[in-house]
């Protein structure tokens, strides 16, 4: 969740580095590498949402959770400590990938306003991915069923704007990206990077995202007692 987001940014910069100015509809950017900081960010939280429910179907699978849902601990606690785990993953993940991205010559034209509010899009992409990767663990049990879900997260990346512009797209791809929430998230986020705090994106992104997160914490929270 930390490597491989890197990695692929810049394999991506390195490969599409001449899109901007060239290809009809790409946004104006200083760089690709603004551009696809957002994408790796994403993809990273939800590497880092998976392998939490993951971790979750380990302690199910081994009893650990039993012990838990035993002891005087808070039984709200269980589940609450899991989501703040995957939170502070994503924090870690989006520190680092921003600081790397400034490294190598980022620029984040929102400034430090900029940088928190992208911080406060990744905690709740964090809080709705690793809801849903708990939820899937608590109905299953089974790490195996968990991971095995991974590669359905990766589609809905690959088939959304993190890693170029709907501008570009045309034909079918684009009407999945279009309906794909990853989007709308991705684009709140890039906004911050390269046109700085705009309220119509920031909002729909948040929007979308706070929807989500709701959902995944409903959704884990109704499984878990069921569980329980």
């Amino acid at each position: 969740s930390l490597i491989f987001p890197l990695v692929l940014m810049a394999i991506f910069t390195g490969s599409f580095g001449n899109a901007p100015g060239t290809i009809p509809g790409f946004p104006p950017v200083r760089s690709f590498l603004d551009f696809a900081l957002a994408g790796a960010i994403v993809q990273g939280i939800l590497i880092g949402g998976t392998s939490a429910g993951a971790a979750f179907a380990q302690d199910i699978e081994g009893g650990f959770f039993d012990r838990l849902a035993a002891s005087p601990v808070s039984r709200l606690a269980i589940l609450t400590g899991r989501l703040g785990g995957g939170v502070a993953l994503a924090m870690a993940q989006a520190v680092l990938f921003v600081s790397v991205g400034i490294i190598f010559g980022a620029r984040i034209e929102g400034g430090v306003a900029g940088v928190l509010i992208l911080m406060v899009l990744a905690a709740l992409m964090a809080v709705a991915v690793s809801g849903l990767g708990i939820f899937l663990a608590l109905r299953t049990g089974s790490a195996e069923a968990v991971q095995g879900t991974f590669p359905l997260f990766f589609v809905l990346l690959f088939f959304s704007s993190a890693f170029f512009p709907r501008e570009t797209m045309t034909g079918w791809f684009k009407a999945v990206a279009d309906v794909n929430p990853i989007s709308y998230l991705v684009e709140a986020m890039r906004d911050l990077v390269i046109e700085g705090i705009e309220p119509r994106p920031t909002l729909i992104g948040l929007g979308v995202v706070l929807g989500l997160a709701a959902a995944a914490v409903a959704a884990s929270y109704l499984a878990f007692r069921r569980r329980l």
